[in-house]
């Protein structure tokens, strides 16, 4: 963790939007007029995935990833001009929302600007030609930052950019040496003070795979060092082996805590059910009240809130990287309710600075407990979505339910809580933390 990183960022709500996708026309200017229902689910930080060119040669799909990218200091003439793109960042920042967009470092499209002017600054295999050392990005050159010129020359795009947005979501972080994003951090912040860095880290087999192979492969506790948030892959596997039955919840629930001893103290992580690389939420977690339960859940965690487009559609179908396959907007009420909800609650301030701790209790059942100053914001959450008796600390009384708009209060009475199939959050007064 960057030893300047604000803990509020644990009180912020991202949303990732694929700008291909997003709308039927698929351009900056599609995205702007979403910007307002956007906001009003409690956004704080809008990541735009990448916004450049991309190579037409070795294309996946029938368009191309947006992460085989051919110029990195142009903007993608299918979402619209410079002028669009900057248009769409002053409606960001009109209503209140900082803007990042995604930078992608350790390769490009085999017929990048950078290839053709510097093939120097890239990997090359032992006959000489271009390549790359992960498995199946065959559509990508590997980048070699071995060569003080690659440094300059990404570092002054950096600025070039952060004159315009607020911060970078750095694709596949830990393969670009860690001294490089400390040099970028300093320099950039010269340009754009308290810029926001987001590192899409690794999980741990990857890490233990590329060192096997060779590769350096930064750990989430090097990437902390220059980045202010980073993904929580050191756990998310983990929780879609509970989900598939491989592990018990105790698992699920114990690697999360131990994050908040082998992390900094300001550490944040970036807390998601779904993003790009991943199946979507509504996929995995088919039966609505469990989806419903993580959902408040995933609010709850400690850490930064991210929203893949669509998720709040309950999308089941994740679209291509690779072709044009726009997101079904069939957006409920009830749900959106409940993220608007979830957002206000993200403000609490116990939510910036607690001591965390997550248990698994019978009938996969998690209790989760933020403590700060002798007060506890107690979470129980069914990630089954059946009705129990739970035992809590709390004193017998009745309780307000923050999830709850029509003020039914929550009961405790013998030191247990009946919790039906909803989740339920309060917050309560605890004699010592």
């Amino acid at each position: 963790m960057a030893k300047n990183t604000t803990k509020a960022y644990r009180n912020q709500i991202l949303y990732s939007v694929f700008v291909r996708n997003h709308t039927r026309e698929g351009t900056f200017e599609g995205v702007r007029r979403d910007l307002k229902r956007i906001k009003a689910l409690g956004t704080d930080i809008v990541w735009l995935m990448p916004i450049h060119p991309i190579g037409e040669k070795c294309r996946k799909g029938t368009l191309g990833s947006p992460y085989a990218i051919r110029d990195y200091r142009a903007v993608n003439p299918e979402y619209g001009a410079l002028e669009d793109f900057q248009r769409l960042v002053d409606d960001i920042h009109a209503l209140g929302m900082k803007c990042i967009i995604d930078v992608v470092y350790n390769h490009t499209s085999p017929d990048s600007w950078l290839a053709e002017h510097h093939p120097e600054w890239f990997y090359h295999k032992p006959d000489g030609s271009f390549g790359n050392r992960v498995g199946d990005w065959w559509d990508v050159i590997d980048l070699d930052y071995s060569h003080p010129g690659l440094w300059d020359y990404q570092i002054e795009t950096l600025k070039y950019w952060a004159s315009m947005v607020d911060g970078f979501r750095c694709d596949v972080a830990p393969l670009v040496p860690l001294d490089f994003w400390l040099r970028a951090r300093a320099e950039v912040e010269t340009v754009r003070p308290g810029c926001f860095w987001l590192a899409e880290s690794v999980e741990p087999e990857f890490v233990q795979g590329g060192r096997a192979g060779g590769l350096d492969v930064l750990s989430d506790s090097e990437c902390f060092q220059a980045f202010d948030a980073c993904y929580d892959y050191d756990i998310f596997h983990d929780l879609h082996k509970y989900l598939k039955g491989e592990v018990p919840l105790s698992f699920y629930a114990d690697r999360i805590n131990r994050q908040e001893v082998i992390y900094p103290d300001n550490y944040v992580k970036l807390r998601f059910l779904e993003n790009h690389d991943q199946a979507r939420a509504a996929f995995v977690i088919p039966e609505g009240l469990s989806l419903l339960n993580w959902t408040a859940f995933l609010y709850f965690q400690k850490g930064l809130t991210m929203l893949y487009a669509g998720q709040e559609a309950e999308c089941g179908h994740r679209p291509s990287l690779f072709d044009k396959d726009d997101i079904a907007w069939n957006l409920n009420e009830g749900v959106t309710r409940l993220l608007q909800t979830l957002a206000r609650l993200k403000r609490n301030p116990i939510l910036t600075d607690s001591r965390y701790e997550v248990k698994a209790l019978p009938r996969d059942i998690l209790l989760a407990e933020h403590r700060k100053d002798g007060r506890r914001l107690t979470g129980l959450f069914t990630m089954r979505g059946e009705p129990s008796l739970v035992p809590v600390d709390a004193p017998d009384g009745l309780y307000p339910n923050l999830l709850d708009d029509s003020c039914r209060p929550i009961e405790v009475y013998g030191g247990m809580v009946r919790l039906r199939s909803a989740p339920i959050i309060f917050e309560w007064p605890a004699e010592s933390v």
